[in-house]
């Protein structure tokens, strides 16, 4: 499909939500204005999950959140949590008929390819015939915009901040690029360590769009990014080939993959194509006044709600990472894409379809951390990527030590 295809595949399916997902006008006239990503289906171009936001959790709550509350809720990062969320829906629903249909027998979908070195393979995979596409309404953040961040400062010098050899870097140091960066934040702001969004893109071109969770279901062979489609406007050409592409920072990483991935892990780079179409609710579009000029009065504020929407009819508004009008510490508030959410599913459909050794009270019964060892083709790829193309990516550990019990 044409980028502007894809990107009006998302853009409709947002305009279609209702009005508490959307940004508002405030009441002193300000506009507030949010990010938008989506993930898009070329099966009859269908836009499988979208979300808007901006935020991200400081690495110090890490500890109290138990899989309940969302580390990241950068756009770009709740979309491919919104694409697992719908798969496993998929595979619910596939694993409810399957037992229907064989009266309690497995219902599998194996996924033969010869570099699968799992003894048990996954039960589901992708249509052989669906592509996927992502985008996003403005450039991930991190290494793929620091050109656009450079440009937009009044003056373009890098922040006179020393880099921390031990920490990596925010929105500073434009003098540094093509290194792994903390999403970015006011330098007083409490210290995250989520990863950018270009660095988190360009290791899905490794590990898959799948999450960890997941991938015991998916089979990853098939689960990877054809294209990203970004605005024209947020499109610096050498920017994307140095954060994404095999001839920048990533150039380690297709020999990696021909060496020695298995489980249908490879170097997958997506095309990064441009489209005409503009989001309403861009920063750019809310800073604009009534004449559709910048006007100081009519500055943009940004949005701190999120918003996820799937095509198996989630759809939920996040503040903080957790559901509007719950608190980070009420287990109650976590989203539909938290990691025990989606955890307590995957593990819903392995008791359908698992095997003996794979089967959701195996599962069920680990730490979240030995559930994350055990997916070891994924973790050698992880590994692999960190040390020669991501080097500098600091593991945002903390909530790892719970359990589903």
């Amino acid at each position: 499909p044409l980028p502007d295809a894809i990107a009006e595949c998302v853009l409709s399916a947002f305009h279609a939500l209702p009005a508490k997902c959307k940004p508002r006008t405030l009441a002193s006239g300000r506009r507030e204005w949010v990010p938008l990503a989506g993930i898009v289906l070329s099966k009859n171009l269908t836009c499988a999950a979208l979300a808007t936001g901006m935020k991200c959790l400081s690495h110090a709550k890490l500890p109290l959140v138990k899989g309940n509350v969302l580390h990241d809720s950068h756009a770009e990062v709740l979309a491919i949590r919104g694409f697992n969320r719908w798969l496993v829906d998929e595979c619910a629903e596939l694993a409810r008929r399957g037992e229907q249909e064989s009266d309690g027998q497995e219902s599998r979908t194996n996924y033969d390819d010869d570099d699968n070195d799992t003894t048990e393979p996954q039960p589901f995979a992708l249509r052989a015939d669906v592509e996927i596409h992502m985008y996003a309404s403005q450039a991930p953040c991190g290494d793929a915009s620091m050109e656009l961040i450079m440009s937009a400062q009044e003056d373009a010098t890098p922040w006179s901040h020393p880099p921390d050899p031990d920490s990596m870097q925010g929105r500073g140091n434009f003098d540094r690029l093509g290194v792994v960066r903390r999403k970015p934040a006011r330098p007083d702001a409490p210290v995250t360590w989520s990863k950018s969004c270009s660095d988190k893109l360009a290791m899905r071109q490794c590990t898959s769009l799948l999450s960890g969770s997941i991938s015991l279901l998916v089979h990853p062979g098939r689960a990877y990014a054809a294209t990203l489609v970004l605005p024209e406007g947020q499109y610096v050409e050498t920017a994307v080939e140095r954060a994404f592409a095999p001839t920048g920072r990533m150039k380690g990483a297709p020999l990696l993959a021909k060496e020695g991935w298995r489980g249908g892990y490879g170097f997958r780079g997506f095309e990064v194509l441009t489209t005409r179409e503009e989001f309403e609710y861009s920063r750019e579009r809310a800073a604009l006044g009534d004449g559709g000029v910048e006007e100081e009065e009519a500055a943009a504020v940004g949005s701190n709600l999120s918003a996820i929407a799937t095509l198996s009819g989630r759809e939920e508004i996040l503040i903080n990472g957790v559901l509007q009008g719950r608190k980070q510490s009420d287990p109650r508030g976590a989203s539909c894409v938290s990691r025990r959410r989606l955890w307590e599913d995957v593990c819903g459909v392995l008791d359908v379809v698992g095997s003996d050794s794979r089967g959701g009270d195996t599962v069920r019964g680990m730490r979240y951390s030995e559930l994350k060892v055990s997916l070891r083709a994924r973790e050698a790829v992880k590994r692999d990527v960190r040390r020669v193309a991501l080097q500098g990516w600091r593991r945002n550990d903390g909530d790892d030590d719970w359990s589903l019990d």
